[in-house]
């Protein structure tokens, strides 16, 4: 006990100690609260007193807007530099630049951004090195889309406070918009160093990275942003369109209707949206997808983009599979089907298939011994995957081929028509045009044969 006495009153004077301090800070506290009011009172009392005897006393006027200004009474503030900004021509003292920039910020504050534009337009007037000035400034050409003017002043503003963050962002936003985007993205990512988190400037990174055909960086920005309730319906709109350029189409599926799934969807993007997938659903040859979304995209728009042709062109093909499969089916099915319209052609014909040949997707050439009871032959057919005009220069080709092979025949059957030139062409040769409406009469007749 004799210990432990002299360390229970050790123990107590300090938490006497500790208890008297706290008590006077907090009357120092509230002393200096009640001073800051004092101050403030004294400085309006005073002001008020000086301006009823001289309702121009500049130093009056002066205390009042900066005590406005500080206290964020933007309104007030602005009323007040103006009076002191009329002053200026008879009163020496007074600081015109200075007080045009207080000025500026306060109807900047105020989102007066006309009154402020003028105010820091006339403050460069009398100084062009000052950054506040400069930044300001070159925002507002920013927002008014002076891209030009904007990454001048911004420029000089960044060479006099190279570290302000908020400068390099708007510098970046205007290399982007005036199309320099190597520039554009050096200064972003030195901007996403420091602020990692800032979603607008990563996304016009990832434009800029898609806009120099960095694909690979740009799809992971626009994946990582597609969840954004604000980016995330553009950014999936890109990165769908990244991979459906990639031939990536479930990919780009996926993308688009990601995008899709966001509320408030702006209806120009949602449109957009909507015919790229339509696109990406073609390539999958989920056509019925496809033609509903048509579908719905003409219903909004009518007649936007190509959507009318598209639809009147994927509507016949979703009806009819053979139809379809003549036209965007894989080689090898394609191929299948221009055999089976071979064998089938001349009806009680034996056929004897000895080559066929692909040229690049775009036509299919097959080359046949053809026996009936009446003649026997040699015929070449050229099945072309195309529902356009096929001119004089694909019958050419054609013609070279049936003498190339000692064909005594030549048949060219499309899912189009055929020109007046190519028509022209045939008419002394031993080549048979089949157009369309003959074509899907063999097509049905080889979908009675297989059902």
């Amino acid at each position: 006990m004799g210990i432990l006495l002299p360390v229970i009153i050790v123990v107590i004077i300090i938490g006497v100690l500790v208890f008297v301090f706290l008590r006077i800070l907090r009357k120092k506290n509230k002393s200096d609260d009640g001073n800051k009011g004092d101050d403030r009172n004294t400085v309006i009392r005073e002001a008020n007193r000086r301006l009823s005897q001289n309702p121009k006393d500049a130093s009056a006027l002066f205390s009042l807007a900066e005590l406005y200004f500080k206290e964020e009474n933007y309104d007030k503030a602005m009323k007040t530099y103006q009076v002191l900004i009329d002053l200026c021509s008879t009163n020496a003292d007074l600081i015109e630049f200075d007080l045009t920039v207080r000025y500026a910020v306060s109807a900047l504050k105020l989102k007066k951004f006309d009154a402020a534009y003028r105010s820091f337009l006339l403050a460069r007037t009398m100084r062009q090195d000052s950054f506040e000035v400069n930044y300001n400034l070159g925002t507002l050409e920013y927002l008014k889309k002076g891209y030009e003017k904007a990454f001048s002043l911004l420029t000089s503003a960044n060479i006099l406070q190279p570290e302000h963050i908020p400068t390099r962002r708007y510098l970046g936003h205007c290399n982007f918009k005036l199309k320099k985007f190597r520039e554009a993205a050096d200064i972003l990512r030195k901007v996403l160093d420091v602020e990692p988190g800032d979603k607008e400037a990563l996304f016009i990174l990832g434009q800029c990275y898609f806009e120099l055909g960095q694909n690979d960086q740009a799809v992971k920005i626009f994946t990582r942003l597609r969840a954004d309730p604000e980016i995330g319906p553009t950014a999936a709109l890109y990165s769908g369109t990244i991979h459906l350029n990639s031939r990536q189409y479930a990919q780009a599926a996926e993308d688009f209707e990601l995008g899709l799934r966001h509320a408030g969807i702006k209806k120009e993007t949602a449109l957009e949206i909507k015919y790229r997938l339509a696109a990406a659903s073609i390539k999958q040859q989920d056509l019925g997808k496809a033609v509903s979304l048509l579908m719905e995209i003409n219903g909004e728009v009518p007649g936007y983009k190509d959507t009318t042709g598209l639809l009147g062109r994927y509507r016949e093909l979703n009806a009819n599979h053979n139809l379809q499969s003549f036209l965007m089916a894989s080689p090898s099915e394609f191929a299948n089907l221009c055999r089976k319209i071979v064998e089938g052609y001349f009806q009680g014909s034996t056929v004897k298939i000895t080559d066929i040949s692909m040229n690049k997707n775009d036509y299919l050439d097959v080359l046949a011994n053809v026996s009936t009871s009446r003649w026997d032959d040699v015929i070449l057919y050229r099945f072309i995957r195309t529902t356009g005009q096929v001119g004089e220069l694909y019958l050419r080709d054609l013609y070279a081929r049936i003498r190339d092979v000692k064909a005594g025949r030549g048949f060219c059957i499309i899912a189009g028509e055929f020109s007046d030139g190519a028509k022209q062409f045939v008419e002394a040769r031993l080549i048979d045009l089949v157009e369309k409406e003959a074509l899907l009469k063999l097509l049905r007749g080889l979908s009675q044969r297989e059902n």
